[in-house]
């Protein structure tokens, strides 16, 4: 026993001894996790944190881009400028039209594709593969496809239908068909992610489930309707928020494939916002555009989730 204390008196005077001097003290676990999250806190606050910000603060001014004096003051001025503009309101009509044309024909095509993939026992991976290729473009890149795809002389599908004895469409040139033809063009686009989302549902459904409906006798319809759909719904909705957000704020294809036109009948709010920031020059106004399309996709998100909460629940 007095072997094994004088033994251990040197590590333990050792231990309890201050650092050598020019030597850094060692960082605790907190300091530790601190410094190494520290740039990405920094580099987050920089390009997101910052620039909203400072959108908020300039939408309560009348600052424009050109000018080389800083804009006053003009408290709630710009917010009731937007509000009452009968412009935002053709343009959000459009949008909502855009949003919800868009996502339910995603939804549709996107579930029924998932579906039929999931009954197959081989090739599913390649099916999958070729499906996605869509999604991995960029929506310049698909903008500027389609609009060579559906120019009404010289484009592929126009010359389909002649060959088939119709009449070419004027797809990107007529009020009727412009918003359709978006439409289209971003569902050929983003239908695989609804895709993608529906089949990781459909393959993590119990196979016991349908041993015991086979067992009973239940028709397809009945499966699909009592067992395949409840389980992948509350999935399949997530996936439609998520589409909804990003067609809300649909740029890219508006602005190479009609950039608002004929007219206005495809502009988007979006893209409004950008004519008026970037060719108007109302950066106030601008940011007070923006501001509010934050808020608005905020308020109805929540009221999504909690829909998705309820649901989940039940």
């Amino acid at each position: 026993m007095s072997t094994t204390t004088s033994a251990d008196a040197p590590v333990q005077e050792a231990a309890s001894l201050p650092p050598a001097p020019g030597r850094a003290p060692r960082l605790r676990d907190r300091g530790l996790a601190l410094a190494f999250i520290s740039p990405a806190m920094l580099l987050l606050l920089g390009m997101s944190v910052f620039p909203l910000l400072w959108a908020l603060y300039l939408s309560f001014t009348d600052y424009s881009a050109t000018s080389s004096v800083p804009g006053d003051f003009v408290g709630f001025e710009n917010y009731a400028d937007v509000l009452t503009s009968s412009e935002v309101h053709t343009r959000a009509v459009t949008t909502a039209l855009f949003v919800a044309g868009a996502v339910i024909l995603q939804t549709v095509l996107g579930f029924s594709i998932a579906y039929l993939i999931s009954r197959r026992t081989r090739g599913r991976g390649l099916l999958t593969t070729l499906f996605l290729i869509p999604m991995m473009l960029s929506p310049v890149v698909v903008g500027l496809f389609w609009r060579f795809m559906l120019d009404a002389q010289f484009g592929v599908v126009n010359s389909m239908l002649v060959s088939l004895g119709f009449e070419p469409v004027e797809w990107l040139t007529q009020q009727r068909t412009a918003l359709f033809s978006l439409i289209l063009v971003d569902t050929w686009q983003w239908t695989p992610f609804i895709m993608l989302i529906a089949l990781a549902g459909l393959t993590a459904v119990p196979k016991y489930l349908y041993e015991a409906a086979s067992i009973d006798r239940a028709s397809e319809w009945f499966r699909f309707r009592n067992i395949t759909l409840p389980m992948v719904w509350p999935l399949l909705l997530i996936a439609v928020m998520f589409r909804a957000i990003e067609a809300f704020r649909q740029f890219d294809l508006v602005y190479v494939l009609t950039s608002g036109g004929p007219g206005v009948s495809t502009e988007t709010l979006s893209f409004h916002v950008y004519k008026v920031a970037f060719l108007g020059f109302r950066t106030g106004t601008a940011s007070a555009y923006g501001i509010l399309m934050v808020i608005v996709v905020i308020v109805l998100a929540q009221f999504y989730l909690r829909y998705l909460n309820k649901l989940k629940e039940g």
